[in-house]
C-alpha cells in the first residue's frame, strides 16, 4: 500500500549555470522538475511509500525521469511513456537574491493522452492520501474531468485528498484557475496553500479569515504558507502559528512549498500534533531554499532530525 499517490506532470528542468536574466545566460545544467514528482520524492524520502501517476515521452528526457524516479523509490507502475509527445521542459532565470522565473515548454504534454478511464480503481484502493495541485489542470482543461474522477476514486475507498493549489499564472490567469480550484476545495481533507493563493480564489489573504470563510467545507487539516513568516495551521479547532526557520542564504526557491507539503503529510501520517507538524515542514521547507534544484535539497528524515536538534550531526 501505497502512504501517498499523486497526479502531474514531470519536466526536465534546465537550471543555469550563472545568475542573472536568461537571455545572457549560455549554459544550463539538466534537473528534474515537477511539484507532484517533488512531493513524492520528498516523501519517500522521508520514508513514505509514495506512487506517481503520469505520462511522459518515449523519449530520453522520459526515460530519465522514470529512471531518476524509480531511483528514489517512488512507485512507477502508473507512469507511461508514450510515442509522439515530448517531455515537458522548462528553463529557469535565477537571481543573486535567489528569486527564480520559470519559462514553460509544454503544450504537447504527454498527459495529453491521459483520460479518466486511465485511473486504475485499485491503486486507488490501496493509498491513504492522494495529493493534487492546481498544475495539473493548468496543462489542459480536459485534465479537469481527470482531477474530478481521481476525487471521486478517493472518496469512495476513504483515500483522503491533499491539495496546494500552487496557482501558475505562467499558464493559466487568475480567474481561470478560481473557477476550477473553488470547486475543488469543498472535497479536500488537508488544504496546503500559500496566502496568495487563497487570496486569488476567494479574496482573503490573512490565514484566520481564509480558515472562517472555508471552514464550514469540513477541511480537516489547514496550512496556509507565508513563506519567510513561517506558517499558520487549523486542526480540530486548534489555530497554531509557526515562525519560519531561520535560513543562512536562500539560494532557489523552487521547491521549498513542495518540500512543507511533504512535511506536513508526514506529520499528518504519523498523527502528531499539529505544532510539531508545523514545525517539521517549516524546517524542510527551510532545508530546501538552501539548495540549488527543484528537489536537491529535499531531506532524509535523519537529515531534518539532525536540523531540528534531535540527532547529533557527526562530521568527521
Amino acid at each position: 500500500m501505497n502512504d501517498v499517490i499523486t497526479i502531474g506532470e514531470a519536466m526536465v528542468t534546465f537550471n543555469p549555470a550563472s545568475t542573472g536574466p536568461m537571455k545572457f545566460v549560455n549554459t544550463f545544467e539538466k534537473k528534474i522538475g515537477g511539484a507532484e514528482l517533488n512531493l513524492a520524492i520528498g516523501c519517500a524520502r522521508l520514508g513514505l511509500k509514495a506512487g506517481y501517476v503520469s505520462r511522459l515521452g518515449n523519449d530520453e528526457f522520459g526515460k530519465y525521469i522514470k529512471t531518476f524516479a524509480r531511483g528514489e523509490g517512488i512507485d512507477v507502475s502508473k507512469l507511461d511513456l508514450v510515442e509522439g509527445y515530448p517531455t515537458s521542459l522548462n528553463f529557469k532565470e535565477m537571481m543573486e537574491d535567489g528569486n527564480v522565473r520559470t519559462f514553460y515548454y509544454r503544450d504537447k504534454s504527454p498527459t495529453l493522452t491521459m483520460t479518466p478511464d486511465d485511473l486504475d480503481e485499485a491503486y486507488f484502493q490501496q493509498a491513504k492520501i492522494l495529493h493534487l495541485t492546481g498544475i495539473f489542470p493548468a496543462i489542459d482543461e480536459k485534465n479537469i474531468a481527470i482531477i474530478e474522477r481521481s476525487i471521486e476514486l478517493a472518496k469512495k475507498y476513504g483515500v483522503k485528498i491533499s491539495f496546494d493549489p500552487n496557482i501558475r499564472l505562467r499558464m493559466w490567469s487568475k480567474e481561470e484557475a478560481r473557477e476550477v480550484l473553488s470547486k475543488i476545495l469543498p472535497h479536500v481533507d488537508i488544504l496546503l496553500a500559500g496566502d496568495e493563493e487563497m487570496e486569488i480564489i476567494i479574496g482573503e489573504r490573512d490565514p484566520i479569515a481564509i480558515m472562517e470563510r472555508i471552514k464550514e467545507w469540513g477541511i480537516s487539516f489547514i496550512a496556509i504558507k507565508q513563506g519567510d513568516k513561517g506558517s499558520v495551521g487549523y486542526y480540530n479547532g486548534e489555530i497554531i502559528e509557526s515562525p519560519s526557520i531561520k535560513v543562512t542564504k536562500v539560494v532557489d526557491t523552487v521547491g521549498a512549498g513542495d518540500g512543507f507539503n511533504a512535511g506536513f503529510i508526514y506529520g499528518v501520517l504519523q498523527g502528531w500534533q499539529l505544532e510539531r507538524t508545523l514545525k517539521f515542514a517549516n524546517t524542510i521547507g527551510s532545508m530546501v531554499v538552501s539548495v540549488r534544484g527543484d528537489n536537491e535539497g529535499l531531506p532524509y528524515y535523519e537529515d531534518v532530525q539532525e536540523k531540528l536538534g534531535e540527532k547529533e550531526r557527526i562530521e568527521r
